[in-house]
């Protein structure tokens, strides 16, 4: 059963996100826990954002993860920007 919430997101069980990851719903909530699954508690379940089950499965990069892409991208540009001209004039 999927819930949508904002007519526009998409949201999935914690039940169904088990059986997406094919993984137990035990270790659905450790990852919630942990942090590594973002969720929304509602009532006493948690629902998951479709985009942050594509995230968890890899198929999208998600906001923060972008961030410190850009952050890795920047830091890189200035100590090795030199570096990088000379390679790309070989």
């Amino acid at each position: 059963m999927c819930y949508y919430t904002n007519m526009n997101k998409k949201m999935y069980s914690t039940q169904e996100v088990a059986n997406i990851l094919k993984l137990s719903r035990v270790e659905i909530f450790r990852k919630i826990k942990n942090g590594k699954l973002k969720a929304e508690k509602v009532g006493r379940n948690y629902v998951i954002a479709q985009d942050d089950l594509l995230e968890a499965l890899g198929k999208i990069v998600g906001a923060s993860k972008k961030l410190r892409i850009e952050s890795a991208v920047k830091r890189a540009m200035k100590e090795y920007g030199k570096t990088f001209k000379k390679l790309s004039e070989e």
